[in-house]
């Protein structure tokens, strides 16, 4: 195969066969190709764009280049939620549990942070022992007897992804309908779901920033999905403002918690609502959403999730004592930082891309393929838009490794809160469905 030629194709815009596909993937990910020429095709991807043909070969390539689960026929539907990535976002968390409890088996295969955005593999990581590293037969095995597991992709499970994810988030190609919608399909599609459901997130911490946008994105996954027989919806969900209160890894486990246990924030708790109702609806076990609901509401105040939880952490050999303790324990960055209203008056703005990037610059992102992710580090007690605060009082906590690093946070972080006198208008968190 002559893969500069193929590059020189996407470059001027000329469609690629599939068997062309599936050999540079092939390729590439058997360490063949090197990573500057595919970040070139990256790159061309990105500016060019794929068709649908392309989009579907480029999937069933990456999901081709390794094993994929198999479930054994039982009632219990096959399903998992997806999101585009967000600052703050951690619905995976306290919602996988809360599937588990409904009768649901979710083989959650999940990745890193890719930009300022946080990812579910380190956000777990941040729990004393709790490894996310199964091999497939285990996520499978977990899966069957306890509803749930948690990992990321292994050495034979989607390894081209592994490979393309980590790519991507260092050359300035992540936002791209194509590669995304392969990055999220190849993963899924290689757990042998019957049903999912998107967060496809759009605003400025988000990959695609207008609506328009992620309804392109949202409609590309859910039309792709559908094709290869697994049945799909997608939320358009705003990521103007980081989601919760709380934004770090650890930090996000512990708003987590505070969920599946009845408390925390409004927003994170209707976002994971909303996809469990959905996948009820989805997979026939209500009639209605309004039905899924109120059943996805009742099971979460039950306490079963928060007990299933637990569960988890051991199965995938977190130590639960140590969990708990840090749980109970003061915060565990260095330096713990207030950052407090210059004004008095109501929040209007609280803008998650400065939030994402001050989180990432603390140490809870990658600036680089082998950047170590500090997981203590991070925001939490964040006000939201419509929120009052009084001159003095708390716009925010920082989380820092120095106090060097909490100064930086702490100016930069000014600029990321405003307020006025009167209310704002606010906007639903989610305002579409695809």
């Amino acid at each position: 195969m002559n893969f500069l030629s193929l590059i020189e194709s996407k470059r001027e815009n000329q469609p690629l066969a599939a068997a062309a596909i599936q050999s540079f993937v092939s390729e590439f990910t058997a360490g063949r190709i090197p990573d500057y020429q595919m970040a070139a095709m990256l790159m061309a991807i990105f500016f060019r764009g794929m068709n649908t043909e392309e989009t579907r070969a480029l999937t069933l390539a990456m999901r081709d280049s390794g094993e994929v689960l198999k479930f054994p026929a039982e009632p219990r539907p096959v399903v998992d939620k997806h999101s585009t990535g967000g600052v703050g976002d951690k619905v995976s968390l306290p919602l996988a549990p809360l599937l588990a409890c409904l009768g649901f088996r979710v083989p959650m295969i999940s990745g890193r942070g890719l930009g300022i955005t946080g990812g579910t593999l380190d956000k777990l990581e941040s729990i004393p022992g709790f490894t996310t590293q199964l091999e497939p037969a285990r996520i499978v095995e977990q899966t069957q007897e306890l509803g749930l597991a948690m990992a990321g992709q292994t050495a034979t499970m989607v390894p081209a992804d592994k490979k393309l994810y980590a790519l991507r988030d260092v050359t300035g190609t992540v936002p791209s309908v194509p590669l995304i919608t392969a990055s999220i399909l190849s993963k899924k599609l290689a757990e042998g779901l019957d049903a999912l459901i998107m967060d496809v997130k759009f605003g400025t911490a988000a990959f695609m920033q207008t609506e328009v946008q992620a309804r392109e994105l949202a409609q590309s996954i859910v039309n792709l999905a559908q094709a290869c027989g697994v049945k799909t919806r997608a939320m358009l969900t705003d990521m103007n403002t980081p989601l919760g209160c709380a934004a770090g890894n650890w930090l996000e486990v512990k708003e987590s918690v505070e969920c599946l246990e009845g408390r925390g924030p409004n927003d994170l708790k209707e976002l994971v609502i909303a996809c469990a109702a959905h996948l009820l609806e989805q997979t026939g076990r209500v009639a209605t959403l309004d039905a899924g609901r109120e059943l996805a509401v009742r099971c979460l105040a039950s306490g079963e999730p928060r007990l299933k939880w637990d569960a988890l952490i051991v199965a995938q050999g977190g130590d639960l004592d140590a969990f708990q303790r840090k749980l109970a324990a003061a915060p565990a960055a260095p330096v713990v930082r207030e950052l407090k209203a210059q004004r008095s008056g109501y929040v209007t703005r609280c803008d998650a891309r400065v939030i994402g990037e001050v989180i990432r610059d603390l140490g809870g992102g990658r600036l680089t393929k082998d950047s170590v992710i500090q997981p203590d580090v991070g925001l939490d007690l964040i006000a939201k838009p419509g929120e009052q605060r009084r001159a003095g009082e708390l716009l925010c906590r920082i989380h820092a490794p120095t106090a060097s690093d909490a100064d930086m946070a702490a100016t930069r972080l000014a600029v990321a809160f405003e307020q006025a006198d009167e209310p704002p208008l606010l906007k639903p968190l989610i305002r579409d469905v695809v």
